[in-house]
């Protein structure tokens, strides 16, 4: 990942999974810098969060849509619970 041909291609899939992290955050915040600590605390977990409620959103409509869960409350900001089973 050093720009150098042969380490480029020597990357892992964890490792350009972070680089992606990295530029997706400074593509929102260009004009950001932070410290090594900074950057693990700050952009690295703030898009791994972004993309788990992606994810979370995703899998309770699909929860939902399959008749394990049922939703209720407000629709802008419904719950989530088993849905139960009726005779």
């Amino acid at each position: 990942m050093t720009g150098s041909g042969s380490a480029a291609m020597s990357a892992t899939r964890s490792e350009w999974e972070m680089a992606a992290e990295i530029l997706s955050y400074l593509k929102e915040h260009p004009e950001a810098s932070d410290t090594f600590e900074g950057i693990a605390e700050w952009w690295i977990m703030r898009q791994r969060v972004r993309v788990e409620v992606e994810t979370l959103k995703k899998v309770l409509c699909q929860l939902t849509e399959g008749g394990l869960l049922e939703e209720f409350g407000k629709k802008d900001n419904p719950q989530y619970r088993l849905k139960a089973w009726r005779n």
